[in-house]
């Protein structure tokens, strides 16, 4: 088949494009046809080395859209259309596993970086971590979902996000871009600062109640606040506007650093800074049933595989609102 495998990390063209044995399902998986797979900050983490590699060719992507082609069962019969996300599998026997808590598991398997993604035309996954799609969401627009939207939507859940509340989110993004529509649906404010003039135009075409730069200040106090950028400034600025007794989740694998802050007027007063770490399957499903509901759409840019270099670049420079997504 023909894939996208790293094999010059750290550089501008990191992915060789060529061809690969079709994978094989193993035990409890399943063969997919993949139709897109959806481009993740997380995929330049990977082959940008500011994760450390696992495989010696992994075949990025984790927001596999495809079909079932072998390995069905009668929950999931062959010909039918699945989604697939960054956790690919847990170990099932840990604490964390045994408390209702998988996103945390001590074992996990991450798909495109600890086992071969889909930036190829086959892939495999565990039957068990892969998610019948609505089917009112085409393949483009499912894509982000899987890990920008579920990761997005499990940051609301850490920040413990109320209906009618204000919600700021810092950085405007893919992950953002679909984050919006969930707090509107659920009728909160959202405050939005970002950098970058064509995010704060996205931002104030999607309904944001609220436009700033960067280094602005939203004009209220903020019951909650996620930030998306992979910065401890943008961590500051997210504390510096909550109300006493606030949230900012942090939606990063990966921060630069936490600057020096003052604990008297920043975290006093019951704030709190938590991180989010992966997905639930839980999370998984009841955002792509609400997906569904509301028929999210994102705004996407399709590139073939023969350009996924270009995809992630495009990614890294913020060239394109929305999503990039990849089709074999």
């Amino acid at each position: 088949m023909k894939a996208a495998f790293l094999s010059a990390p750290k550089t501008a063209a990191p992915l060789t494009i060529g061809e690969v044995a079709k994978p094989e399902p193993g035990a409890g998986q399943v063969l997919l046809r993949v139709r897109a797979c959806g481009v993740c900050r997380t995929d330049l983490h990977i082959v940008e080395g500011e994760l450390p590699q696992i495989l010696p060719k992994v075949i990025p992507g984790h927001q596999i859209v495809g079909d079932v082609i072998e390995g069905g069962s009668a929950e999931l019969p062959v010909g039918a259309r699945v989604g697939v996300s960054w956790v690919g599998g847990t170990d099932g026997s840990c604490w964390y596993c045994k408390h209702g808590m998988e996103n945390l598991c001590d074992a996990p398997t991450f798909t495109g970086y600890s086992v071969n993604g889909g930036y190829a035309e086959y892939a495999v996954a565990r039957r068990d971590f892969v998610f019948p799609l609505p089917p009112n969401l085409d393949d483009l627009h499912a894509a982000p979902l899987l890990c920008a939207g579920i990761i997005g939507f499990r940051s609301l859940r850490v920040a413990g996000v109320e209906r009618g509340e204000r919600v700021g989110l810092f950085g405007f993004g893919s992950s953002a871009s679909l984050t919006i529509a969930v707090l509107q649906a659920w009728g909160c404010a959202v405050y939005v600062s970002t950098r970058g003039a064509s995010h704060r135009a996205l931002a104030t075409s999607l309904g944001a109640t609220w436009v700033g730069g960067e280094a602005d200040k939203p004009p209220v106090e903020l019951d909650r606040a996620v930030t998306f950028a992979p910065s401890g400034d943008v961590v500051i600025a997210a504390l510096k506007s909550l109300r006493k007794g606030g949230v900012v989740a942090i939606n990063a694998i990966h921060l630069d650093r936490i600057p020096q802050f003052d604990y008297d007027s920043l975290l006093w007063g019951e704030r709190q800074i938590r991180s989010v770490a992966n997905m639930t399957r839980q999370d998984a499903k009841d955002f792509l049933k609400l997906a569904g509901e509301i028929k999210l759409t994102p705004k996407v840019t399709v590139f073939k595989l023969d350009r996924a270099n270009d995809a992630l670049a495009a990614v890294k420079s913020d060239q394109i609102d929305g999503a990039a997504v990849i089709v074999p």
